[in-house]
C-alpha cells in the first residue's frame, strides 16, 4: 500500500501538484487518470523518486521516502517495477538480456538461477522461444510483454506503469490490461498505472484517481466512475463518442 499525503510540486513558480491526498491499494490496479497538464505524470515521478515533492509525504506501507536512509531506498528501489510508456528495452539487448538486466543489477544470483528467473517470467506473459531475439524482430504488443517481464523479474513488492497501452491497437491494449491485472492480483502487489486510455479505466480501474489543475478532484472504481454526477469526470469519460454511446443506452434504460 502506498500512502500519499499532501504532496505539493512546483517547477519555478508553475505549482504543478497542489496537494494531493490518496491511497494507491496492495492487490489492486490504480490508476491515475486526467487530462494532458493535470499532474499524472509528475504525481508518478514523485512516488517512484525521480522528484522530490516540495511539500507533503509519501509513505510505502507505513514508512516514509523522506525519512529513509540510503540502505532502506535502496530496498525500495529493489522492491520496485517500472513500465514505461515506449517499454524502454534496450535494442542492442536480447529479450532474454533485457529481462535479465535487472537480477544483474539488484542481486547476486548465479546465472543459471537468472535464466531460470527469465524464463519464468516469459512464459508467464505467454511469451516463450523468444531469448535470443533482439526487440526489432518482435511486434510493438510482444515487445509490452517482455518490458512487463522486466518490470516483474525481481518479484517487486510495487508495479509502476506509465501509459502501458499507448501506440497498441485496442485489441493489444486490452491483452496487456488484463496481463497487468492479472499479474497484480496473483502476487498481491500494489500497482499504479498512469492512462488517458478509458477502456483500461472500464476494464481494470480498481482504484481511479481523477486529477484536473494538479488537484485530486475525485476519486472512485470503474463502477463509479459512470455514475458520479462530477462534471469534470463526467466531461473526461463522455469526451468521446463511444462513451457518449454508452452513456446514452444508460440512459434509455432507466
Amino acid at each position: 500500500m502506498i500512502k500519499v499525503d499532501n504532496i505539493k510540486k512546483s517547477f519555478g513558480e508553475e505549482e504543478i501538484l497542489k496537494g494531493i491526498t490518496t491511497t494507491f491499494y496492495k492487490g489492486k490496479t490504480n490508476l491515475i487518470i486526467g487530462q494532458s497538464g493535470s499532474g499524472k505524470t509528475v504525481l508518478l515521478k514523485c512516488l517512484i523518486g525521480l522528484f522530490k515533492p516540495d511539500d507533503g509525504n509519501i509513505f510505502f506501507e507505513d514508512k516514509a521516502i523522506q525519512n529513509m536512509d540510503d540502505e532502506e531506498q535502496r530496498t525500495l528501489r529493489e522492491e520496485i517495477g517500472m513500465l514505461f510508456q515506449g517499454g524502454a528495452l534496450f535494442d542492442s539487448m536480447t529479450i532474454e538480456e533485457n529481462v535479465m538486466f535487472p537480477l544483474r543489477m539488484f542481486t547476486k544470483q548465479k546465472k543459471s538461477e537468472m535464466l531460470g528467473r527469465v524464463n519464468e517470467v516469459l512464459k508467464r506473459v505467454k511469451l516463450e522461444n523468444v531469448n535470443k531475439k533482439f526487440p526489432a524482430e518482435i511486434s510493438g504488443g510482444m515487445q509490452k510483454r517482455v518490458s512487463i517481464a522486466r518490470a516483474i523479474v525481481n518479484n517487486p513488492k510495487y508495479l509502476f506503469c506509465d501509459e502501458p497501452n499507448s501506440g497498441l491497437d485496442p485489441k493489444t491494449a486490452t491483452v496487456i490490461d488484463n496481463l497487468i491485472q492479472e499479474i497484480t492480483h496473483e502476487n498481491n502487489i500494489t500497482t499504479v498505472v498512469v492512462t488517458h486510455d478509458m477502456n483500461s479505466v472500464m476494464e481494470i480501474g480498481e482504484k481511479i484517481v481523477f486529477l484536473k489543475n494538479g488537484l485530486l478532484v475525485w476519486q472512485g472504481d470503474n463502477d463509479q466512475i459512470f455514475k458520479t454526477d462530477n462534471q469534470d469526470v463526467t466531461d473526461f469519460v463522455y469526451s468521446s463518442n463511444l462513451f457518449k454511446k454508452i452513456r446514452d443506452i444508460q440512459i434509455s434504460e432507466q
